[in-house]
């Protein structure tokens, strides 16, 4: 029998075809590009079958992209092993930048039998869903910051300046209510810009009231609740990283979890000299940016306000330690870093970087629901 027992099979996915190569099981075996086939959920089940058809044991994978996951689902419900790979930690050689989908699928192909690519948490259609309606919010929260600036710039440039610090209120709005122009087309513009943040700041509220409608029956829930007890993390920020980290148990230690999000610094070092230099920006950046977010807050003297006070009697005495701990040494940190006149975005980013480390300890403590 010509054949290996294994093989590696890479698929360059695309939202109407797929392309597939394979590369045969030991580390000369040869690499094949067997075409392309088309996506549809039917030709995949059969292009599967007819890879494994010999009996071989058979490693899929393929890149996370807006395919989603569905080919992960797919190959797996047909008892194969299947990686879905983070596109931002593929090795490439340094001026390759020829791309097609037959070197890509030959690549993934060969990177997979070789051992080299990094995998990402496959969530089930359960989560999948949750982080959906958090990626939807964030994307209403976009929305609404990009009409915001319009009728800010619009303002400005017609020389109409807010007479308070705080823009946004329900003072402000009624500012904006009672600005008169001399020609209509501008009552009109202004008008159409003022109305379409009102609908977009009603859609992330609408979001956020489906959010707090299903967190209760999500699996996740007690580790959602159990993060709140920290300051700086209310549902929002704790739905937010739960839904995009997935289960924390898959990080062994916070280190790992801190480099996922791209919190640790880059390093460079030559012989005996090691430089440190900024963040390596890998990994999720929307949990990153909320969670720089969040560190703001340390600013702050320790102390616990009515509201964090609910939070903190609903979890364990365990929770409760790691959160107290948590706001004892990071608003220490936050001032000794000022003190030492640091920028606040590195001050943030710093206090993000441990943050991830209570964490990480917070969801280790808090068993999901089955």
């Amino acid at each position: 029998m010509g054949h290996c027992s294994e093989i590696f099979v890479g698929i360059d996915v695309s939202k109407a075809r797929n392309a597939i190569a394979v590369a045969d099981g030991g580390r000369g075996g040869e690499v094949r590009f067997l075409g392309e086939v088309d996506a549809a959920e039917e030709s995949m089940r059969r292009a599967v079958k007819r890879l494994t058809a010999k009996g071989e044991r058979a490693h899929f994978c393929y890149e996370a992209g807006p395919t989603g996951y569905g080919l992960h689902r797919l190959i797996t419900s047909l008892g194969h092993a299947c990686t879905v790979v983070a596109p931002s930690l593929i090795p490439r050689k340094p001026g390759d930048r020829v791309k097609t989908n037959r070197r890509d699928a030959i690549s993934l192909a060969r990177l997979l039998r070789a051992d080299e690519l990094t995998a990402v948490w496959v969530p089930d259609e359960r989560h999948e869903a949750m982080r959906d309606l958090v990626r939807a919010r964030a994307a209403a929260v976009e929305t609404q910051r990009v009409h915001r600036q319009q009728v800010s710039s619009f303002m400005l440039k017609h020389g109409r300046v807010f007479p308070r610090p705080k823009a946004w209120s329900m003072r402000y709005l009624r500012w904006l209510q009672e600005q008169r122009f001399d020609h209509p087309a501008h009552q009109i513009a202004l008008q159409e810009m003022v109305e379409a943040v009102r609908t977009s700041k009603e859609r992330v509220q609408r979001l956020e009231a489906a959010i707090e409608e299903f967190v209760p029956q999500w699996s996740l829930a007690p580790v959602v609740q159990a993060l709140q007890a920290l300051r700086g993390v209310d549902l929002i920020v704790a739905v937010t990283f739960v839904s995009e980290i997935g289960d924390l148990n898959r990080f062994d230690n916070p280190r790992q979890l801190m480099a996922y999000l791209g919190l640790v610094p880059s390093e460079r070092s030559t012989g005996e000299t090691v430089r440190r230099g900024s963040i390596t920006k890998a990994g999720n950046g929307r949990v990153r940016h909320m969670l720089v977010e969040s560190a703001w807050t340390y600013r702050h003297p320790p102390k616990v306000g009515k509201a964090k006070l609910y939070k903190l009697e609903q979890t364990s005495p365990r929770v409760r330690e790691i959160a107290w701990k948590a706001q004892a040494r990071l608003t220490a940190r936050y001032r000794a870093l000022s003190a030492k006149g640091k920028k606040t975005t590195i001050v943030c980013t710093a206090i993000a970087r441990e943050l991830v480390g209570f964490m990480w300890s917070i969801g280790r403590e808090v068993r999901p629901a089955g």
